[in-house]
């Protein structure tokens, strides 16, 4: 009984914000996964062991670089970091694109900064005229997640 009380609390959420009920409960990795466009993404974030964490609580911010993004890498690149012994560095790179905390576009607009990352250096952020964030190009924001937020990017930003 109490499961059906909290679906139907869901569903009139959900309907009174427009949203379909199954999107407010995808977390950050279930929501990539379902757009189908961060199928190399998805397969670093397993390869690196960090699924769970993506999955837990947040709030997070992520940055997610597309297929294509991934794609304009170096010939080789994405299989190397794939590899197992290459996992620490493949923890760094995807943990640079992740921020704590739920950061909307209008949070960072008109503003230039610098965000601590999950792994531990800073990414700038420019949203003086449209959003970058380190050399990378926002194409799509405030993608929302049960656990934070996605920000679609062009590119693959790599910690100095």
């Amino acid at each position: 009984m109490l499961n059906l009380k909290k679906m139907f609390v869901v569903a009139i959420t959900a309907m009174m914000l427009n949203l379909p009920a199954k999107a407010m409960q995808s977390d950050i990795v279930d929501t990539a996964v379902s757009a189908g466009s961060f199928n190399t993404l998805v397969a670093a974030v397993k390869a690196a062991g960090l699924v769970d964490t993506l999955k837990g609580e947040g709030p997070f911010t992520v940055f997610a670089p597309t297929d294509e993004a991934f794609a304009a890498l170096p010939a080789g690149t994405v299989e190397d970091l794939l590899k197992p012994e290459n996992k620490d560095k493949l923890v760094s790179i995807l943990t640079y694109h992740v921020v704590p905390g739920k950061v909307m576009s209008t949070d960072l607009s008109g503003k230039t900064l610098d965000v601590s990352t999950v792994q531990g250096s800073s990414v700038k952020i420019d949203a003086m005229a449209g959003v970058k964030v380190d050399n990378a190009t926002v194409t799509a924001a405030d993608i929302e997640a049960s656990n934070g937020v996605i920000h679609v990017i062009d590119t693959v930003i790599i910690p100095m």
